[in-house]
């Protein structure tokens, strides 16, 4: 809980004037080839020494349990996506910008409302306001919260009369030779105005080259962002969603944005765990090199559109499961950026899954070995659910010409609620088996999970199965 809420609550741009963005048409390019990891050490450029060069850079900003992204355009306009944590008054941001002669915002960007995102923007604005060149303009999903942190982020920019923009769906920000795009929220929001899913999501190209930063987005977002913009997710760089959280990151978005990389902003501490587990195995399964501020400190992605070099303050691992066998940094942590990987921009890396049709009709994204295949996920049971488990099940089929050996292989849900096959299990070519939740005996195409509760989400969930020796075989992806 923030300690600086309040009960008071002030409707968002209710004293502020609104200035609709103007959309943009256009797409962004795609995503590199084999990363080329590199030893190098190598003394960072600032922002605006990068932007003299003509390229992109991508900062993402240690500030510990929150998220701060700076953005440093081709001419060297600069764009600040979220500012921090409430408890630290916009310090860690503040002393990265100064360090770095950020003397102006030209664009300062709210994903959404919450106080770790939102944290430093009254300082920010203070600061910029009143001793340096000034914050250009302010965007904000328009979903106000009821804390005292984002009263003093309104507060300042009234005091100092900055343009304040409520983005969605269509918008663009103006910036010098790149392209951002507002892909998210949409016009009617979604989740009944929850803050997380409506979070202001944007895509930011030069050349080849994108960046997605989505905020603390969760499954109803992405599902959102999955059907209206299909391969144009597609990315080099994903900044994972809600710190890395398991609710964000979905297998479904995952194989619609194909990283190249992935970013993951979270204490080493995170009082809740982040990033989880189940997203850093995702992301294992795919190959995807993960860079997390955790262990590597602020990290920083720089492009000219064709090649992309990663610095970053600490040298730690990029194998998502090796990430937390390194020390943790403390948010603000000193030392220069130094070069830790160079790859160039084009083709795709690790999995890609072919996209397949559910049996509702809807689409899928599965990825399968040895034939195995989901035929029918049927999560809403008939009547009251806890009473009719067996109604709630999946069917899953052997597409190929060769007998699958199921036994110790294992059938998981986005929450980690796990099935284990018995000895014996197996699937002729062509067959079906269903695998009911509730209880029974196992027979005639027919096993039993023999849980209490209902496992399949009636809103959308990730069927996953991998091999008794934990190989990810199988990952299916259905909307409710």
């Amino acid at each position: 809980m923030n300690p600086r809420a309040t009960p008071a609550r002030r409707v968002a741009f209710s004293l502020l004037a609104l200035v609709v963005v103007a959309a943009l048409a256009g797409c962004l390019g795609g995503v590199g080839s084999d990363v080329d990891s590199t030893s190098q050490t190598a003394t960072a450029e600032s922002p605006i020494e990068a932007a003299d060069a003509g390229n992109l850079s991508v900062h993402f900003i240690d500030v510990g349990q929150g998220a701060s992204v700076l953005v440093v355009g081709p001419t060297g306009e600069t764009l600040l996506y979220d500012s921090g944590n409430w408890n630290d008054g916009g310090e860690h941001v503040l002393d990265y910008l100064r360090a770095r002669n950020v003397t102006r915002i030209d664009y300062l960007v709210t994903s959404h409302g919450d106080a770790d995102h939102v944290g430093g923007h009254a300082e920010v604005i203070d600061y910029y306001e009143t001793e340096a060149d000034g914050v250009g303009a302010v965007y904000d999903p328009g979903i106000a919260a009821a804390t005292r942190t984002y009263e003093d982020y309104l507060d300042a920019i009234e005091e100092h009369d900055v343009t304040l923009y409520r983005s969605q769906a269509g918008d663009s920000i103006p910036m010098a030779g790149a392209s951002v795009r507002v892909l998210a929220p949409p016009e009617e929001p979604l989740a009944d105005r929850d803050r997380n899913e409506n979070s202001l999501v944007l895509q930011v190209a030069r050349g080849n080259a994108s960046v997605l930063l989505t905020g603390d987005v969760e499954s109803e977002a992405e599902r959102y962002l999955t059907r209206t913009y299909g391969s144009e997710l597609n990315a080099t760089l994903l900044a994972a969603g809600h710190h890395g959280s398991n609710s964000s990151t979905g297998p479904g978005f995952l194989a619609a944005v194909a990283p190249r990389v992935v970013a993951i902003q979270s204490a080493y501490d995170s009082p809740y765990g982040h990033p989880h587990r189940e997203l850093l195995g995702r992301l294992a399964d795919r190959g995807v090199p993960t860079y997390w501020t955790g262990v590597h400190g602020s990290v920083v992605f720089e492009t000219d559109g064709e090649a992309v070099t990663v610095r970053t303050q600490r040298d730690a691992p990029t194998d998502p499961l090796e990430l937390r066998s390194a020390p943790g940094v403390e948010p603000g942590a000193d030392g220069p950026l130094e070069r830790r990987a160079t790859f160039a921009v084009g083709g795709s890396s690790g999995v890609t899954p072919s996209p397949t049709v559910a049996a509702d009709g809807g689409t899928e994204t599965s990825r399968t070995a040895d034939s195995l295949a989901v035929a029918d996920v049927h999560a809403d049971a008939r009547g009251v659910e806890d009473e009719n488990l067996n109604d709630e099940y999946v069917v899953f089929r052997n597409a190929g010409d060769r007998t699958i050996d199921l036994s110790g292989w294992t059938v998981a849900d986005e929450a980690d609620h796990t099935y284990t096959f018995p000895e014996g299990t197996t699937l002729g070519p062509g067959e079906t088996l269903t695998l009911h939740t509730g209880t029974g005996r196992d027979g005639g195409g027919d096993y039993y999970w023999n849980a209490e509760r209902p496992v399949w989400n009636n809103a959308g969930d990730t069927v996953f199965v991998r091999t008794d020796e934990g190989r990810l075989v199988l990952e299916v992806e259905y909307d409710g």
